[in-house]
């Protein structure tokens, strides 16, 4: 479940571990984006969102967005476990600093400086240098697939990143789909490689370990996908299937 197509990163994760995994994404266009809404009303929109989803009797939950994991996570595991697992997507910030940084964070403007994230800074950075970025623009670029909002708001976002990062957390869903994009636009001429550092392959190996599966990669691709938006069955949306996330998920499947 997410606001939009940010969830993606995380459904291809798992589609790729379990090719024949049967998949109800659920979404809110509705709704979206639920950035700029309160905590409580996005807390609202979260549930109404989840409990269509929880309505297909799902074996878990995964919470494809980084601000709803933020505001909604409690409410919905008091919701719906132990009967459904639900696993939040947090950024990546504890693999990253082992690396030993400096580190930069993109993350949307709501996200970035809040009390959430400083916290996980302090818990999981380990004294290595943090940069916050703020990414005005990117996810909502993203969610309607314009190139050239994108390429503004990737642009916005290098230019407020240190030259000396070596590392970049992608602390929003939507900013997985263009990984290269940001690696290509932060990349120093002469510096090592940059590292980026998603949550999708980290949350599809947790939900599988909640609900005591294995991946099977070898398995045959027979998984369905159904696909809810704001609670009525529907279509991908047309500007997933500009994301190689989203043409796996059709190619292998069709959205019913």
């Amino acid at each position: 479940m997410d606001s939009g197509i940010g969830l993606l990163a995380a459904t291809a994760a798992v589609r790729r571990l379990r090719p024949d995994a049967d998949l109800v994404l659920s979404l809110d266009p509705d709704g979206m984006p639920w950035g700029p809404r309160t905590p409580e009303d996005l807390t609202q929109r979260a549930v109404a969102v989840a409990d269509a989803a929880a309505a297909h009797r799902p074996d878990a939950l995964i919470i494809g967005c980084n601000t709803a994991t933020v505001h909604a996570l409690p409410t919905l595991r008091a919701r719906l476990e132990p009967g459904i697992p639900v696993i939040g997507t947090v950024p990546a910030i504890k693999p990253a600093a082992a690396g030993g940084g400096p580190v930069a964070i993109w993350a949307t403007p709501a996200t970035t400086g809040s009390p959430y994230q400083r916290g996980l800074i302090k818990d999981f950075a380990g004294g290595v240098p943090v940069a916050e970025v703020p990414c005005f623009g990117l996810a909502e670029a993203v969610e309607h697939a314009d190139e050239t909002a994108i390429d503004a708001a990737v642009a916005a976002a290098a230019a407020l990143t240190p030259e000396d990062v070596t590392t970049v957390v992608l602390g929003c869903t939507h900013y997985e789909l263009v990984a290269e994009r940001i690696r290509t636009a932060v990349q120093r001429p002469g510096r090592p490689p940059l590292v980026l550092h998603g949550s999708a392959g980290a949350v599809a190996a947790q939900a599988f370990r909640r609900i005591g599966e294995l991946p099977a990669p070898e398995a045959a691709a027979s998984g369905t996908v159904t696909v809810l938006l704001s609670g009525r069955e529907g279509k991908l949306p047309e500007p997933a299937l500009t994301y190689a996330e989203g043409r796996l998920l059709r190619a292998v499947s069709p959205a019913q």
